[in-house]
């Protein structure tokens, strides 16, 4: 089962995932990131370094962000892939804690 990452990774950005991720699954939007299901190799890795706790694997999904699951799958074929650590969102601490932040992703 693969990882995804949720709506705590909107506006917030860490990339510490990605320094971990042994085979680069990771795609960047504007406002977030995402894991491509199908390079995924279900390492979990990228779960203990997110400072936000945004992945999740995907059996282990909230309800409410089960979604996410399709939209990591759909976004990673559109937004490229992120190979290297990058400085988070400037105001990234402001969102960290911010719950029903969706409304916020680019469409």
């Amino acid at each position: 089962m693969t990882y995804v990452v949720t709506e705590s990774c909107i506006k917030c950005m860490y990339t510490d995932c990605v320094d971990v991720c042994p085979v680069n699954c990771f795609h960047v939007g504007q406002e977030m990131l995402v894991i491509d299901p199908d390079e995924c190799i279900d390492c979990g890795q990228c779960v203990v370094e997110c400072p936000v706790s945004a992945i999740f694997e995907e059996g282990d999904l909230p309800e409410r962000q089960r979604h996410f699951a399709l939209f990591n799958a759909q976004q990673a074929k559109q937004w490229p892939p992120i190979m290297e650590r990058r400085e988070p969102s400037l105001d990234a601490e402001k969102w960290a804690s911010v719950c029903g932040k969706e409304q916020f992703l680019a469409k």
